[in-house]
C-alpha cells in the first residue's frame, strides 16, 4: 500500500482511529483486487476433477472424458472424471454442489439433470438451478425415432397413419419414466395425437436391446447408440428430433419436416461449477473448456458420434438451461410422471 502522509491521517493520537483518505481507499480496493486476479493467472496449481453423475461408458461420461482430455493439454494440469451416478443423476450432481467454489470441481451436466429432473422429484436436497454457476456449453445431441423392421411404416406419415388406425397397439420403449427418451416420446404422442403405450426399462441398454429383438415397437434413443443397428438394418430409422438434419444421419428427415412442426428434443451437454466459484476462474475455465471443444480432435469424434459442438459464453449454457425447463415442464405435467 502507499505510504500514508500527513494528509491522508486525523486524529491520530493514543487510542484514536486513524482515518483513511479517498485515495488511500482506491489504493486499498487495487491493492485487493491483485490476489484475485493473480490467483486467476496462476490456476490451475492441481489436478481438476469432472464429476459425472452416470456411470463410465454412457455418453455423458464419453464427453465428459474427451472434453478432460483437450482441457488437461490446455491448462497444463490432469483433468479427471469422477463417476458418481445415482437417483437419476442427482446423486453426482448434489456432489459437485457442495464442492468448494474454488474450480477444482466441475460438473458434466445435461438436459435431465437441469430440465427435468426438479419437475419430476418432489424432494430435491439441492436445487441444481441455484447450485450451480454455467461454466461452458459443449455439445448439443439430436435424437432418433427408430422402429423394428415389423412395424409396417417406412415414414413418419406412415408411422402416426398405423398409430391412429390402432389406438393402444404399438408399444415404444424407454430408459425410464421421465428420462429424455420417454418424453421425447410423450412430445410426439401429444403433437401427433396418437395413443402409443409406453414401456420403461431400467437404462437405455435393455430397452434398446428389447426393441432389437422385437419386443417393442418404438423408440426414441440416442443417435450413438441407435446408429450401429440402423446401419445393419436390425432397427429402421424414421426421423430425428432436432431442429435440423444430423450430419450421422442425412438421410433421415428431422420430425419437424416430416410432419410435425416445432417439434424438438435435443440433448445438451456442459460444464457447471459449483455456486460461488470465483468470476475470473469461470472465465479462465470458459475459455480453456471452449478452445478444447473447437479442437480437431473433439470435433471430429464428436461429430461421428451425432453431436453438434456447440461452444460459446456461459450465458449461452444458461439460456440454454432456461429454454429447456420452459419447453419440458408442460411435457412432464401431461406424462404424470413423478419420483419421490
Amino acid at each position: 500500500m502507499t505510504p500514508f502522509s500527513r494528509s491522508d491521517v486525523r486524529n491520530v493520537g493514543p487510542g484514536a482511529p486513524a482515518l483513511i483518505s479517498r485515495r488511500q481507499l482506491v489504493a486499498l480496493a487495487i491493492t485487493s483486487a491483485i490476489p484475485m486476479a493473480g490467483q486467476a493467472q496462476s490456476f490451475p496449481t492441481r489436478p481438476i476433477s469432472i464429476v459425472v453423475p452416470f456411470p463410465p461408458g454412457g455418453t455423458t461420461d464419453i464427453a465428459a472424458r474427451a472434453i478432460a482430455v483437450e482441457m488437461g493439454k490446455l491448462m497444463g494440469q490432469s483433468v479427471t472424471v469422477d463417476n458418481r451416478g445415482g437417483a437419476g443423476g442427482n446423486v453426482g450432481a448434489e456432489f459437485a454442489a457442495r464442492s468448494t467454489p474454488n474450480g477444482y470441481t466441475l460438473f458434466m451436466t445435461t438436459t435431465n439433470i437441469h430440465a427435468i429432473n426438479p419437475l419430476l422429484y418432489s424432494k430435491m436436497s439441492f436445487d441444481p438451478n441455484k447450485d450451480f454457476a454455467p461454466v461452458a456449453p459443449l455439445l448439443i445431441g439430436s435424437l432418433v425415432l427408430v422402429a423394428h423392421p415389423s412395424v409396417r411404416a417406412n415414414n413418419l406419415q406412415e408411422l402416426i397413419a398405423l398409430a391412429k388406425a390402432n389406438p393402444g397397439g404399438l408399444t415404444v420403449a424407454s430408459a425410464g419414466a421421465g428420462t429424455i427418451n420417454h418424453l421425447a416420446a410423450e412430445l410426439f404422442k401429444q403433437m401427433a395425437g396418437v395413443n402409443i403405450v409406453h414401456v420403461p426399462y431400467r437404462g437405455a441398454g435393455p430397452a434398446l436391446a428389447d426393441l432389437v429383438g422385437g419386443h417393442v415397437q418404438l423408440m426414441i434413443d440416442g443417435i450413438p447408440s441407435a446408429l450401429p443397428h440402423i446401419r445393419t438394418g436390425k432397427l429402421r430409422g424414421i426421423a430425428t428430433t432436432g431442429t435440423k438434419r444430423a450430419d450421422a444421419l442425412q438421410e433421415l428427415p428431422t420430425i419437424a419436416e416430416a410432419g410435425l412442426p416445432g417439434f424438438e428434443a435435443t440433448v445438451w451437454f456442459g460444464l457447471l461449477a459449483p455456486a460461488g466459484t470465483p468470476p475470473e476462474i469461470i472465465q479462465r475455465l470458459n475459455a480453456e473448456a471452449t478452445k478444447g471443444a473447437n479442437s480437431p480432435d473433439f470435433r471430429e469424434r464428436m461429430v461421428a458420434a451425432g453431436f453438434e459442438v456447440v461452444s460459446g459464453p456461459a450465458e449461452k449454457l444458461a439460456d440454454m438451461i432456461r429454454t429447456d425447463v420452459a419447453r419440458w415442464a408442460p411435457v412432464v405435467k401431461a406424462s404424470g410422471a413423478k419420483i419421490d
